[in-house]
């Protein structure tokens, strides 16, 4: 008889975004329940939307929860009500994001703290919660979405690549924390991609240059990475899907680029 497949239960932070989007599509095509995360309100058309959406796409149960996580609080609310929703997380997608640019002079304290808190020590909570619940199942996927700024700088970006680079280190960590526990801890960093994080610097080259957004998008990318190419929240999704799948139990502490060439320079 051929093997059935395992239905596993999938929490994606940031999930209305581009990539946190196309993650959960992914995994609820894959008949795989989903947990989604985002800062609109449960009772909101994009929420509620999305919960349809997904559910009409395969997964047996799309469920939503609101948290700001920039506060540890709400955070641990969102845990608490994933628990007493009788749901276990086997996979965690830590997606959710933001960015401002500035240089370091002009670069003010509460939105360094709003960055860190968001992109690193958000990680670093949802794991903590998590991992006890894997560890108990003996098994659990952990995909850390950094950037290609986790593994290289660029200027006017102090806050994000001080993140982005603690998400890669926190990664390594809490996979020698994990080995033999059936758990897997990667993080994924892409370049260019075409979310709405980025649209703040598109709209700002086409003011440069006068030009069409493809024009500008082009000029923007080929600056670092070779394939003049953004890369597309489905293709972050299809590494995330792999990742998450029992081929890849034997990758674990990885940060894996996904960035058109730009970190191979």
């Amino acid at each position: 008889m051929p093997k059935q497949p395992v239905h596993r239960t999938v929490l994606v932070t940031g999930a209305l975004g581009g990539i946190g989007r196309a993650v959960c599509e992914s995994f609820a095509d894959q008949g795989h329940s989903i947990v989604a995360h985002d800062i609109h309100q449960p009772g909101s058309e994009p929420a509620q939307g999305f919960m349809k959406e997904l559910e009409s796409r395969g997964a047996p149960k799309a469920s939503y929860y609101r948290a700001d996580l920039r506060c540890v609080e709400e955070i641990d609310a969102m845990f608490d009500g994933i628990i007493e929703d009788n749901t276990c997380i086997d996979i965690l997608v830590n997606n959710a994001g933001i960015q401002k640019t500035a240089p370091i002079e002009s670069f003010d304290y509460n939105t360094w703290s709003d960055i860190l808190a968001t992109n690193l020590t958000a990680v670093y909570r949802s794991i903590q919660r998590a991992v006890p619940g894997m560890r108990k199942g003996g098994w659990g996927r952990i995909v850390n979405i950094s950037s290609v700024h986790g593994l290289v700088g660029s200027k006017d970006k102090a806050a994000y690549v001080a993140a982005k680079h603690g998400v890669v280190g926190l990664t390594k960590v809490i996979s020698l924390e994990t080995a033999g526990q059936g758990i897997t801890v990667n993080s994924i960093c892409p370049g260019w991609t075409d979310t709405p994080i980025l649209e703040p610097q598109i709209t700002g080259r086409m003011e440069k240059l006068n030009s069409s957004r493809e024009e500008a998008v082009f000029d923007l990318v080929v600056e670092k990475q070779p394939t003049g190419k953004l890369v597309s929240p489905q293709q972050v999704a299809g590494l995330v899907e792999y990742l998450a799948s029992d081929l890849a139990e034997n990758i674990t502490g990885t940060a894996v680029p996904i960035d058109g060439g730009w970190t191979c320079q």
